[in-house]
């Protein structure tokens, strides 16, 4: 099993390092800026994507790897002996990581694009 904790581990450091900043979402949301104050929408990004940060994008990936690697060991002991399982759990952690990252930097880009709806801006992306 200390192949599948080294596989934990190095998905829990990219995920570290992928969200060294707070915000998944697209670096650029594009809004019709016709009659747009440019001051006061870069306020209302700013307030929206704070909002966004309340989703835990490390907390679910982890989450999503630990989902992962319990379903590919029984699916490794399903289907094979003890070297099936690691590679299953791994294999299960890495996908369930990788999943649940993109599903949670999802989540953030919806909830930042309906908050600048909600202020009265037309989100074009």
């Amino acid at each position: 099993m200390s192949k599948l904790w080294v596989l934990v581990f190095i998905t829990m450091f990219i995920t570290g390092c992928a969200n060294g900043h707070r915000y998944g979402a697209p670096d650029k949301i594009i809004v019709d800026t016709r009659g747009v104050d440019p001051y006061a929408y870069q306020v209302d990004l700013t307030e929206c994507k704070d909002y966004a940060t309340q989703v835990e994008v490390s907390d679910r990936t982890l989450e999503g790897a630990a989902e992962g690697a319990v379903v590919g060991a029984v699916l490794g002991a399903v289907l094979g002996n003890h070297e099936t399982v690691e590679r299953s759990a791994g294999a299960g952690a890495v996908l369930g990581g990788v999943k649940s990252n993109k599903r949670a930097r999802h989540e953030q880009e919806r909830i930042v694009k309906r908050c600048l709806q909600g202020r009265g801006y037309k989100v074009l992306n």
